[in-house]
């Protein structure tokens, strides 16, 4: 290869070009040219034009050469333009694919920091054009995203609507995408009906609108393509049952959790019961009687103006003796160690830090200081309970949402006894396995009436609840549970945006944030 295929090879830009010299001072490299063609056409009226007014010399920055920075003198030309009908009376001849009006560098340089910017903002951007010897300042490179043009409006078949947070509790902003090629097509500044259903109106040709159940975007959904299928996102109906299920789990605890060993009574008789276990009695009740009625904790806090802990504990508690009884009677992490603990005792270990570490050695992740309370228990003389440890609320949720495929082998077996000794539970199970293969196979349109009113009618009002909500919306989750379209590929785009949010260090105003999310990186 000759010396001149190779520079054409390297620098297919310069093609234009005829170079006089290069030469580099200190990291700079400097190469010295000018055009080649004998005329140039006026930027104003198109005429081509051969008669040279005067010359300059223009500096412009190019992409880095072996590491060093690259700066191009170019030799440039001012014609006069030949048109008497042009405003025009000189003009200064660019370069094509080379230079542009008003430019400090190349279109090759241009572009990589458009792309550098695009896809790692200000600051980070700036750190990495130093390190490519293209160097730029952060604010030069946001000033590059707020130039680029407007992306092509196409017409959308597929749609996708969801929400993002611009400031989260507090502003919300929907994005758009383009289901069938993925990509986003607009980003609006609100979450409201009608900044949906004004972009529906100006952009017509919508058949398919994929969203969430917010209310919202139902309404804006129907406002602006009346015509359009509307498809509820599965991953949310599933969202939406698992909180039911959990809410379900906590209200039926006192008839699946495992009896407690019977203790005996430490009162003394005759004695009257503390204010404090009266309390405590009278806010277990409550909040029981709340969640009977299908309350979830949200409303059992506002309502009974207690510490989410406290409600928490109390929905936890299948009786009130839970909370007031003797410590050795409360579910503990100590629960199926206490034989252990007991053995060792008597062994006359007394040694708190050992048997913390004994306890570590056989898996159990425990503090020192519950350790050190049970040894004083047992130093009054207080029986340990042998209570069997009960799973918390959510590992049982866990278990019911889970695939049975899935499921350890030690999950099933306590799925089955929860199932067998709570006859509601195992109703509710029923039902969620029929959703949940609804859900996989897509076979809403056979089966979604049937389930719905046999949710109704089971007695159980986290799922009528839950059932009641579908009907609602029913046709969009009837088409969730029918078609394949799904809004996972909006998830995608609400996650990529968190992560320029980040890049901004959450300073991004609306249209630049619009801008790194509709042009690609």
């Amino acid at each position: 290869m000759s010396v001149a295929e190779l520079i054409a090879v390297l620098f297919p830009h310069f093609g234009a070009l005829h170079v006089e010299r290069v030469r580099v001072t200190s990291r700079t490299v400097r190469i010295h040219a000018r055009g080649r063609e004998p005329a140039a056409v006026c930027s104003g009226c198109g005429t081509v034009s051969t008669r040279v007014h005067s010359r300059y010399e223009r500096k412009i920055s190019d992409t880095a050469i072996a590491g060093q920075q690259a700066v191009l003198h170019l030799g440039v030309r001012r014609f006069f333009c030949v048109s008497a009908d042009c405003g025009k009376r000189t003009f200064a001849e660019q370069i094509d694919g080379l230079t542009f009006r008003h430019g400090r560098c190349t279109l090759l340089l241009r572009r990589a920091r458009e792309a550098i910017a695009l896809a790692l903002g200000g600051r980070a951007g700036a750190r990495l054009t130093e390190v490519q010897a293209i160097g730029i300042g952060k604010d030069a490179l946001l000033r590059l995203i707020r130039a680029l043009p407007e992306p092509e409006p196409k017409t959308v078949r597929v749609l996708g609507v969801d929400d993002f947070a611009l400031k989260r509790g507090h502003n919300y902003g929907t994005i758009l995408i383009d289901m069938e090629s993925r990509r986003p097509v607009e980003v609006l500044p609100e979450r409201s009906a009608e900044a949906l259903a004004d972009w529906l109106l100006a952009h017509p040709g919508v058949d398919v609108i994929c969203r969430d159940r917010a209310s919202c975007y139902s309404e804006g959904a129907s406002r602006g393509a009346p015509a359009a299928e509307q498809v509820a996102d599965r991953w949310h109906l599933w969202h939406n049952l698992s909180l039911a299920t959990e809410r379900l789990v906590a209200r039926l605890r006192s008839q699946w959790i495992p009896p407690a060993p019977e203790k005996k009574a430490t009162a003394v008789p005759g004695k009257p019961e503390g204010i404090r276990a009266q309390k405590v009695r009278e806010r277990h009740a409550a909040v029981h009687a709340l969640m009977a009625k299908g309350a979830g904790i949200g409303f059992i806090v506002s309502e009974l103006r207690l510490d989410p802990k406290t409600v928490r504990k109390c929905m936890n508690a299948a009786t009130p003796e839970e909370l007031i009884g003797s410590p050795t009677g409360r579910q503990s992490s100590l629960d199926g160690h206490a034989h252990y603990l007991t053995a060792r005792w008597a062994e006359g270990c007394r040694s708190t830090s050992l048997l913390h570490q004994e306890l570590a050695g056989r898996g159990l992740k425990v503090s020192e200081r519950t350790v050190r309370r049970f040894l004083l228990r047992l130093k009054e003389g207080a029986e340990p309970t042998a209570r069997p440890p009960a799973p918390k609320n959510r590992e049982v949720t866990t278990m019911i949402l889970r695939h049975p495929d899935g499921l350890p082998e030690d999950d099933c077996v306590t799925v089955k006894e929860l199932r067998d000794r709570c006859g509601d539970l195992n109703t509710a199970c029923v039902l969620i396995t029929r959703f949940a293969e609804m859900l996989t196979t897509r076979s809403g349109q056979d089966k979604l009436e049937t389930w719905v009113h046999d949710a109704e009618a089971s007695g159980l009002p986290e799922l009528h609840g839950f059932a009641t909500g579908l009907r609602k919306d029913f046709d969009a989750v009837m088409a969730g549970l029918s078609l394949h379209w799904s809004s996972g590929a909006v998830e995608g785009h609400v996650n990529r945006i968190k992560m320029l949010k980040r890049q901004m260090f959450g300073r991004a105003k609306p249209d630049l944030l619009r801008k790194r999310v509709l042009l690609p990186s």
